[in-house]
């Protein structure tokens, strides 16, 4: 099983993984970087306290978008209670708060558009920060328009690939001796396509299995023409494993299944 997940956020998938037993192989598809511009987000930060909301949407989002506050000495507290601060998901939100920041809402399904539309009646007329990756789509800053808020989207961090030290494990997926790579974001896809060949990927469609973290990846996944073997239902690290754990005791099922009505043949 691959997981490709940048390092430092990859531990708590590998870790839980391996706690069920499978083989886990890491083979990052995507690194982060600053902007190679601060001047647009700097803007942003020194009229922070004229925004209603920051938005954060990821947990990359939190740590630049924090570490850059605390290098331009931005006051983060706020005494006028201004902006507020809501985050996508839970996990962005406990990066969030371990930065010490309180989080005022938090959507309840884990997407952008999600939290865009759950707060749609508080966004009317209000001033929303929005930092983001390079690669960020462009459906939520669409989403928060369409509430009337008035949106300053800047870049917070680039999203690169992770580079050609992909050794042995990339060889693995290309021969088709791994059965499920996961996917955690939709540039952890394409990075993944362009490493292996979208040619080759579509080749290995039936031998190894796509595992996508929630609907956004796996609708990069199937535009690409390839199937989803498993979506989680909640876009978390919990949520990715419990797909991947009934999409093998459903694989079990069937093969038990299968071998009780073969016994039955005359």
């Amino acid at each position: 099983m691959v997981v490709t997940r940048a390092p430092e956020q990859a531990r708590e998938l590998i870790g839980r993984l391996e706690e069920l037993g499978a083989e886990v192989l890491s083979l990052p598809t995507v690194s982060f970087a600053p902007p190679e511009d601060w001047s647009p987000l700097d803007r942003a930060l020194e009229a922070l306290h004229d925004f209603d909301w920051v938005l954060l949407t990821s947990q990359n989002a939190v740590r630049y978008f924090v570490g850059r506050c605390r290098e331009r000495n931005v006051d983060l507290a706020g005494r006028s209670g201004k902006p507020q601060f809501a985050a996508v998901g839970p996990a962005t939100a406990r990066a969030a708060e371990s930065e010490g920041l309180c989080i005022a809402y938090t959507a309840t399904r884990f997407r952008g558009e999600e939290l865009a539309r759950e707060l749609a009646s508080e966004l009317a007329g209000k001033k929303v920060l929005l930092p983001r990756s390079d690669r960020a789509r462009p459906d939520l800053p669409r989403a928060l328009k369409g509430s009337g808020a008035t949106v300053v989207d800047v870049i917070a961090y680039r999203t690169l690939p992770a580079g050609p030290d992909a050794g042995d494990t990339l060889e693995r997926i290309r021969r088709g001796e791994v059965d499920v790579v996961t996917l955690a974001s939709p540039s952890a896809f394409y990075h993944l396509s362009d490493a292996l060949g979208e040619e080759r990927l579509r080749e290995l469609a039936n031998a190894v299995a796509l595992a996508a973290i929630g609907p956004v990846t796996a609708k990069a996944i199937t535009d690409a023409g390839l199937p989803v073997a498993m979506e989680a239902s909640e876009s978390t690290v919990p949520g990715l494993v419990r797909a991947i754990v009934e999409y093998f005791e459903i694989e079990r099922r069937g093969s038990k299944s299968s071998k009780s009505e073969g016994a039955r043949v005359p």
